[in-house]
């Protein structure tokens, strides 16, 4: 029977159970109401600029809100970086960028930011290993071959560099000094061209990402001698690593992640988090993110301070042991 105490307590259990219910709802009316700004401190078309579209399209779509990717190329990103540095920390700007920005280029070129200071970081949202590639055309066919050919005096081999402080140029620098060659860069103004030289026989290696990396190796215009994971890419199963070839330790990965000015509200971080792994992780988006050669990290926010630290002394020390820098 249904009396009227029943029916009191049905209420109270009603009440005390309605804030856990709606706290979910709550947590997603906690990013603004106003666009959010994206910024990709690398120009449209390429890798970065490709994931993040992708990326902020489904977080778009899955909480209603307007992300807006906002290209501010140059200087391996830090042109980006330093607009990112003087917003407001509201929660309308974010930053989406690789290792080579966060992580390498402000050991390289004169910044006026602090990438420690200044950012947040939101957390690790994807990875993809590099290649070491050489036209199909050439004799090396294993790593050990072209190795051999750089140790003889008087070799003339060159390398195309996409530009300065990229994770493709340290991949060289890394693979010069755990071979003991030495081999000639070839500046140019972005990937495309330094592509583009490569497979018309001007330069004679480059590294490469997945995405641009896997035509070219399905076609024969490139041979990949190496790839720079720990372990081989699911994309190229047939392709060495460092690793197996004798290099103990080696390992350069092009690492994407999302930052927020600092000071921006925790509860904001948190829901960005949320929000970017939820559409990393959604079944549906896996065919995307195949089709760019990416693995999904999705990673913790709490696991960011060690993830950047570790990251970011990595390559410090490893750009002062090689003196690189801009000319």
């Amino acid at each position: 029977m249904v009396t009227r105490r029943t029916l009191g307590q049905g209420a109270l259990a009603l009440a005390l159970a309605t804030p856990a219910l709606r706290a979910p709802r709550a947590q997603e009316t906690e990013l603004p109401n106003r666009p959010i700004n994206v910024i990709v401190p690398w120009p449209p078309g390429g890798p970065t600029d490709a994931f993040a579209r992708v990326l902020t399209q489904r977080m778009s779509t899955d909480t209603g809100r307007s992300f807006v990717v906002d290209n501010r190329g140059g200087a391996a990103g830090t042109i980006g970086m330093q607009a990112a540095a003087r917003a407001r920390p509201d929660g309308t700007t974010l930053v989406i960028t690789p290792n080579s920005t966060f992580a390498i280029a402000h050991h390289i070129y004169p910044v006026q930011y602090s990438q420690e200071r200044d950012f947040t970081g939101i957390g690790l949202l994807a990875s993809s290993p590099l290649f070491i590639m050489v036209p199909g055309r050439a004799p090396y066919r294993t790593l050990q071959d072209y190795i051999a050919a750089a140790r003889q005096p008087g070799h003339r081999m060159t390398y195309a560099n996409s530009g300065v402080g990229a994770t493709s140029h340290l991949a060289v620098e890394l693979f010069m000094q755990t071979a003991g060659i030495e081999i000639q860069e070839v500046g140019y103004r972005g990937g495309g061209p330094a592509l583009q030289a490569v497979l018309a026989g001007e330069t004679g290696m480059l590294v490469l990402p997945t995405a641009a990396a896997m035509p070219l190796i399905a076609s024969g215009d490139l041979r990949a001698l190496a790839v720079t994971t720990r372990e081989r890419s699911r994309y190229a199963p047939d392709v060495p690593t460092f690793q197996e070839l004798g290099f103990a330790g080696f390992e350069v990965v092009e690492q994407i992640a999302m930052f927020a000015p600092a000071g921006t509200p925790e509860p904001l971080l948190r829901r960005f988090n949320a929000v970017a792994a939820a559409a990393l992780r959604a079944p549906d988006m896996a065919p995307r993110w195949q089709s760019m050669g990416v693995t999904v990290e999705a990673q913790a926010i709490e696991a960011w301070p060690a993830f950047f630290a570790a990251e970011n002394g990595k390559w410090r020390d490893f750009i002062r042991a090689r003196n690189i820098r801009v000319q």
